[in-house]
């Protein structure tokens, strides 16, 4: 990232995060932006819709899936991430519930699995007084921004995103039009907060860039509109090529450190899912001591002992996997963990392994049962924060329906 480095975070689970450079934008490249390095003294009720911003205020936006069946990978790969961001900067946390109506659900679980990510966020140690938890589907500005943004997005931008792909398989036709504009709603749920940061996977990546793409070509389009309104913040970055004022901005990821990707137990070469039929695959974030013990213990490993340098796991999926996983729960590098491990063989690596999952997830599996059992407590949690998150993002949606033209009857 161009400009002043931006703070480290420090999380007893994870080593610093970092802002990646920014990413190359493909359909556009008239426009683009910078942030700024995190303020934590920023009021994270502050409101972004005013005009008079003379910069974007630094801001994290980031959500979870309620499809059921919390796994290590949603906590390693997300939910542990966002923590240390609540000291940094303004936080917004979201469950993401209208992006798990895009494939088949049962509408009688969809209400239990939102409270169970809310309480995975507040178990994890997220403090709804210092960030905004809340549920997607309570705030409308998130649905009516994505449809303006469907009408930005081009068609061909969006069949190249291969999340969709994966999803919908050999099945395209059949799958929904929700699923296949997914992309749309994922950059309204960010730009409704002008939110400068997002902590993203791999797997949300080329997401990521298309809401920069969607952003980009929102402020060209819109330019004459944008500063006609007085409802643009100075370019941080000006050029005669470039619009002077920007409305949203080129939001950056963060990227993070050891065991961003978290594999299955059972096949180092996939993704940890809930998915799949083996629950040996996954260590669940409500199993008991025992349970997550044994799913390392029976976690599938090569003969060889583990190597001193990383180079020695570059063919061996599952061994580097759960060294990845050591190094995320432990707060540690992998280098550190080989250094600590080199030459023992599996037999002495997996109890220590399950000792530290059992360590770090028990108490958080303890809080989740207890919070999921007052679920009055959970809703009210989500309640405030759609209020909070309406005041945010009521404003940015009412000027950018001003500088589309839309005409305002009350």
């Amino acid at each position: 990232m161009q400009g002043r480095p931006a703070k480290t975070v420090r999380s007893a689970l994870r080593p610093p995060l970092s802002l990646a450079p920014r990413a190359r934008l493909r359909h556009n490249p008239r426009a683009h932006g910078t942030c700024h390095a995190p303020h934590p003294a920023i009021d994270p009720r502050s409101k972004l819709g005013d005009s008079h911003l003379t910069e974007f205020q630094p801001r994290v936006f980031s959500g979870v899936q309620p499809t059921g069946n919390l796994h290590l990978g949603n906590y390693l790969g997300a939910i542990a991430r966002f923590v240390p961001l609540q000291d940094e900067m303004p936080a917004i946390y979201c469950v993401v519930d209208l992006h798990a109506i895009t494939v088949k659900h049962d509408p009688a679980l969809l209400a239990g699995t939102t409270r169970e990510v809310t309480a995975a966020y507040l178990a994890a140690g997220i403090d709804p007084k210092k960030a905004i938890i809340f549920n997607q589907s309570q705030v409308r500005e998130h649905a009516e921004l994505a449809w303006i943004f469907n009408c930005i997005a081009r068609i061909g931008w969006l069949s190249r995103m291969t999340q969709f792909k994966e999803k919908a398989g050999k099945n395209r036709e059949n799958a929904s039009v929700g699923l296949f504009a997914y992309p749309t709603l994922m950059a309204a749920d960010i730009l409704a907060y002008r939110a400068t940061h997002v902590p993203v996977g791999d797997d949300q990546k080329q997401h990521l860039e298309l809401t920069r793409d969607i952003a980009q070509k929102f402020n060209n389009d819109f330019a004459d509109q944008i500063k006609e309104l007085g409802l643009g913040i100075p370019n941080p970055t000006p050029s005669p090529e470039l619009p002077d004022e920007l409305f949203f901005p080129l939001t950056e990821p963060m990227i993070a450190g050891p065991a961003t990707r978290i594999m299955s137990l059972r096949d180092g070469t996939k993704k940890m899912s809930k998915s799949d039929p083996s629950d040996l695959s996954r260590i669940n974030l409500r199993d008991s001591a025992e349970e997550i013990a044994k799913k390392i213990r029976k976690a599938k490993t090569d003969p060889e002992p583990l190597p001193s340098e990383m180079d020695g796991l570059a063919e061996r999926p599952e061994a580097a996997n759960l060294v990845g996983i050591y190094a995320a729960l432990s707060g540690k590098s992998k280098d550190a963990v080989l250094s600590e491990f080199a030459g023992q063989p599996f037999s002495i690596f997996k109890p220590a392994l399950a000792d530290l999952a059992v360590d770090k997830l028990a108490p958080m599996t303890g809080e989740m049962n207890r919070l999921l059992a007052d679920p009055g407590h959970i809703d009210a949690v989500l309640r405030d924060g759609a209020g909070r998150a309406s005041e945010i993002a009521g404003p940015v949606l009412r000027d950018a329906r001003r500088i589309m033209g839309f005409l305002e009857g009350r």
